[in-house]
């Protein structure tokens, strides 16, 4: 099976500092992967490599067999952690824009969104709720029929009630055959959709299990991950 993700040797350093060092891993088509590790473990390095924010560094990144680049972008939908758009938009005009950026993107899935996330389509942004604008920011997203979504703390805004109603959203809605990686601190509440998890420490990549075999053992991935980073707690 082709891989969506290919990774070899790869490291990353500012300064001094290096951020990461030596990781090797890959992903196949199909997988919710959980990006997982205390602050400043290099997910965020990670992240903005493989989105192609970071091009300084070393060993071999690919995805769909290419280096991050123009090609990469067209099939990476790439959620943030921060609000990515101007106070001024509204749902309709973010949805426009996006339809207008993205081939893939689907505007009808989007206007469903809105209304299925109790969004006004005509309310500006910066009157919006934290956990509001990051509905709008998710739902754009998986409106485009990716290869490879990336989201980076997806749920940091959002209270505990909608957590569920939006992990179900994420799943329902994204390209099947596609591959999400996500990065989350919230493990207990989404570890659930996991089919396998990477935790890094200090740069390196120490866990990359699939979460059945987690289970087998009788653990949950925010077992394994309060066992591993024990001094994070």
């Amino acid at each position: 099976m082709e891989k969506i993700i290919n990774i070899s040797s790869l490291s990353k350093s500012y300064g001094s500092k290096q951020v990461l060092n030596n990781i090797s891993f890959s992903a196949n088509p199909g997988q919710v992967i959980g990006l997982l590790g205390p602050n400043g473990c290099g997910k965020t390095t990670l992240i903005k490599i493989l989105t192609g924010l970071i091009k300084d560094y070393s060993g071999t990144v690919k995805i769909d067999n290419e280096e991050p680049g123009v090609y990469t972008k067209s099939i990476v939908a790439y959620l943030p952690e921060k609000t990515f758009l101007p106070d001024w938009m509204r749902p309709v005009d973010a949805i426009a824009y996006y339809a207008d950026f993205y081939k893939d993107f689907d505007k009808n899935k989007a206007n469903e969104l809105v209304t299925r996330l109790g969004l006004d389509p005509k309310q500006r942004i910066k009157t919006m709720s934290k956990g509001q604008q990051e509905k709008l920011n998710l739902l754009l997203i998986i409106s485009r029929n990716a290869k490879l979504y990336i989201l980076d703390e997806p749920f940091g805004g959002v209270d505990p009630a909608s957590r569920s109603k939006i992990l179900d959203l994420i799943m329902s809605n994204y390209a099947k055959d596609s591959t999400i990686l996500m990065s989350t601190h919230l493990i207990y509440d989404v570890e659930k959709i996991f089919d396998r998890v990477l935790m890094i420490s200090q740069g390196k990549v120490i866990v990359d299990s699939h979460v059945d075999e987690l289970r087998e053992k009788g653990k949950t991935v925010e077992e394994v991950f309060k066992e591993v980073f024990t001094y994070a707690w």
